[in-house]
């Protein structure tokens, strides 16, 4: 990525990640990038600011956030018809996107693999509203007869896409039973216990979950509809990627840029079959195929019961986004949601977005290499073609003197490492980033330093070292600097002894 101007779009999460600010500014000033903040005040607006940052046109814009900030950035991305690049720092609770593309939890190693990424386009899922179906009388409608029958009279609206909210999806998108557990997810508990708060919510809330009706249809490019799949079920994702909440792979089949959605349909099957399929979920983090199905396309078209909660890369999605002002108001004057039913279409937009990439990610999720080739694991050093074996001052078996080592050693910026990164924008150069201890009040203090040809490299024998030796750095490693710090945190280094 050639990246000049970043906009941060930060979901603070009660103040847990405005305190990495500047970890993440540091390392991106030593990148050579221009980062500018907006910070997300009140639900909804991250994708207000991600539009407007689009429409600047921003180079990259980064989400800091958990995966409904990445999905309201996305969609402003989109909304915008920007061409900026969507970058993640992540911020939330399960970071589901950071886990499916190899992307470290800690945001300032996440940071130096957002600098050392490539541009991807990928594939995104849109959903919208093609119909509801509301009963003729006021008599429950037969769980099993999903669609009309001779002699029962129905009312069936079309209704238009919303041209509000957030209908596309990076991850995926789920009709059930989690679906109906989020509304009684804390906050305040959320951010304290990360993904046990949907635990507790999901074992209160168990004994009212009942399977509902499904049916599945496949569309093809001419419009016409194939039935794939009826009955009862306890879940239904609709899936971009592999993961459900970072650990269960819920469509071992999906790529992220093969022009398709894949479908999982987690059924009803007797008492056996359902202890089987929850022991499968938890202990072999995957679902039991005896009781799932699963189904690939590029449009799927699928009927549930309006009662059925929905969400969007793990945040809740209501109904009454996707309808008119008329549609609400039918939807609340119906004597029960359960036996009102409404028509999904799924639509994959393949190659709708550019994101950023962590070249050490092994391309699990893509069916086609950057060169479009088939795509297939790459190891770091073989991808990094600046092999670095020299710089401007790098003379091999030349030493330092050792009066200037010492005085180094001695008045030198002590820098404990937290890890190191190439720069491709800036050839034979890396990033090392780290913490500095504030003398007076011994806090440490983020920092970063770029290491290119200009920068003398010694180990604290005085032998000089190539700029690469700096890639051997290990974490908790301290090195000496000579140079002076930015208001950024940059080290502009002339020495640096390891």
């Amino acid at each position: 990525m050639r990246c000049k101007r970043v906009c941060l779009v930060i979901n603070p999460r009660a103040g847990h990640n405005v305190a990495k600010i500047t970890d993440l500014i540091a390392v991106f000033a030593a990148a050579g990038w221009k980062t500018d903040i907006a910070l997300k005040a009140y639900p909804g607006q991250a994708m207000q600011l991600a539009a407007r940052a689009a429409r600047q046109n921003y180079d990259l814009i980064v989400a800091y956030g958990g995966d409904g900030t990445i999905n309201q950035v996305v969609n402003g991305v989109i909304n915008a018809r920007g061409r900026s690049i969507v970058g993640v720092i992540p911020g939330g609770t399960a970071n589901e996107w950071a886990v499916e593309i190899g992307l470290p939890l800690d945001p300032m190693h996440a940071a130096l693999a957002l600098v050392n990424s490539d541009a991807r386009a990928i594939d995104l899922g849109h959903i919208q509203v093609e119909g509801l179906t509301f009963p003729h009388s006021t008599h429950p409608q037969s769980d099993q007869q999903l669609a009309p029958t001779k002699g029962k009279k129905v009312r069936k609206k079309q209704v238009k896409a919303a041209a509000k909210g957030k209908p596309r999806f990076l991850l995926m998108a789920g009709l059930g039973t989690d679906g109906s557990i989020m509304p009684y997810i804390s906050k305040t508990f959320k951010y304290q216990a990360g993904s046990r708060a949907f635990e507790v919510a999901a074992a209160k809330k168990l004994t009212e979950l009942q399977p509902f009706p499904v049916e599945i249809r496949a569309i093809d490019d001419a419009g016409d509809a194939t039935l794939l799949w009826r009955g009862e079920a306890w879940q239904v994702f609709v899936a971009n990627a592999r993961l459900y909440g970072s650990i269960v792979d819920i469509a071992p089949e999906a790529y992220l840029d093969d022009g398709n959605l894949d479908v999982c349909v987690l059924t009803v099957g007797n008492l056996f079959a359902t202890i089987g399929q929850i022991t499968s979920l938890l202990l072999r983090r995957k679902p039991d195929d005896e009781t799932a199905e699963y189904f690939q396309a590029a449009h799927f078209s699928i009927r549930a019961p309006a009662s059925i909660g929905m969400h969007l890369d793990g945040s809740l999605s209501k109904l009454s986004n996707y309808l008119s002002k008329a549609d609400r108001e039918a939807l609340q004057e119906a004597d029960a949601l359960s036996q009102v039913m409404v028509e999904y279409r799924f639509d994959v937009l393949p190659g709708a977005l550019q994101v950023a990439i962590p070249r050490g990610y092994d391309d699990t999720l893509f069916k086609k290499s950057p060169g479009n080739g088939e795509a297939h694991a790459v190891p770091q050093e073989q991808r990094d073609t600046r092999t670095a074996r020299h710089n401007d001052h790098f003379v091999e078996g030349q030493m330092e003197a050792p009066e200037l080592i010492k005085s180094i050693l001695e008045a030198g910026l002590k820098m404990t490492v937290a890890g190191v990164a190439p720069n491709p924008d800036k050839k034979d150069t890396y990033i090392i980033a780290g913490t500095l201890q504030n003398q007076k009040t011994g806090d440490a203090v983020p920092v970063a330093v770029p290491v290119d040809g200009s920068v003398v490299v010694t180990n604290r024998t005085g032998e000089r070292l190539p700029a690469a030796a700096v890639q051997e750095l290990q974490e908790g490693t301290v090195v000496v600097i000579e140079g002076k710090k930015s208001r950024k945190g940059v080290i502009g280094a002339t020495h640096i002894v390891i």
